[in-house]
């Protein structure tokens, strides 16, 4: 059976309605398109953003903390909302696999540690936005309650926080994630992409950090051998000229082509970049296919190869 990791983009779970029912309602949206996939065969693992929900409940704990009831650091906050997103998904393609008549496969969330190098110089550079937009007052009132916080101008929709966003060197429960996928359990691991944690003196300890979910998703998908990695987000193909007259819609490519459009600078930092750089790595790591498309776009996949193909430079007959 064909093993994949699939990546969700923050489209899977955004929505105007920020309350459990309106979130976990758009999650019900995504596990039938996520179910095509699952039809066809495929030992499935998904992982997924998590960054507005770690956002709004820093604030809620930071809101309502008190001596008798002290607000949870970030690593704890983020393995929080792995398991409510976790929560929500699987329940979700609880439905839809028993609309589909295959209420015989099992679902299962599974809380992620992420390691990473605690002298990784992202820890010297914030970086990753995590929450909701500020205005410049609404900033500067946050900062006065949160001094330690790094809040940053994004792109002119406001302010954010960011935090850093070191590289994983390992998913400590890779073993447990490949025990449950080859038992053919609909794995939803790596939220957020895993809580951080640091080794220190042989024990391992929580960080103040948020990992790019894209990149974990990668390190899962090459630590259980997998045959591809999805990486699914809110357009149909990487683009060249992104936005302009004369914007190219990438298919199949190889890792060389794609890094000469890195050097041009083709792909933003805080978007599409740390995707292409995931798919990268996945290919030159297990010399597999990593496909970039839109959520939307799961059934072209499947019937026409749609989407963005990152291939190796030796797998280049289809370019």
């Amino acid at each position: 059976m064909k093993r994949i990791v699939v990546a969700l983009g923050g489209n899977a779970i955004l929505t105007d309605d920020p309350t459990a029912q309106g979130q976990a309602k758009a999650l019900e949206t995504t596990a039938k398109q996520l179910i095509s996939l699952i039809k066809q065969g495929y030992q499935v693992v998904i992982t997924h953003g998590n960054g507005p929900q770690v956002g709004n409940l820093l604030l809620q704990q930071e809101d309502g903390a008190s001596d008798q009831n002290p607000a949870m650091p970030l690593d704890t906050v983020g393995s929080m909302t792995q398991g409510e997103i976790g929560l929500w998904l699987a329940n979700a393609l609880n439905m839809e696999l028993i609309r589909a008549g295959l209420d015989k496969k099992r679902v299962a969330t599974i809380m992620t540690r992420t390691l990473v190098d605690k002298d990784d110089p992202a820890f010297n550079n914030p970086s990753k936005p995590i929450g909701p937009f500020y205005t410049t007052q609404e900033a500067e009132k946050i900062k006065s309650k949160n001094p330690t916080w790094t809040l940053v101008e994004d792109s002119g929709r406001g302010y954010r926080r960011v935090v850093a966003s070191p590289r994983p060197i390992d998913v400590l429960e890779s073993r447990e994630i490949a025990h449950l996928v080859d038992q053919d359990t609909i794995l939803v691991a790596g939220g957020g992409g895993g809580v951080p944690v640091i080794e220190v003196d042989g024990f391992y300890v929580g960080s103040e950090a948020v990992i790019d979910k894209d990149f974990t998703s990668e390190k899962i998908a090459e630590l259980i051998h997998a045959d591809a990695l999805i990486i699914l987000t809110a357009v149909d193909h990487v683009a060249i000229n992104f936005g302009q007259d004369n914007q190219q819609e990438l298919g199949y490519i190889t890792v060389s082509e794609l890094k000469q459009h890195i050097l041009e600078n083709q792909f933003a930092k805080g978007s599409m970049l740390p995707k292409v750089l995931a798919g990268i790595d996945f290919v030159e790591n297990t010399g597999n296919e990593a496909i970039i498309t839109g959520l939307n776009n799961i059934n072209n996949l499947i019937a026409h190869n749609s989407g963005t193909h990152i291939v190796a430079d030796s797998k280049n007959e289809k370019n």
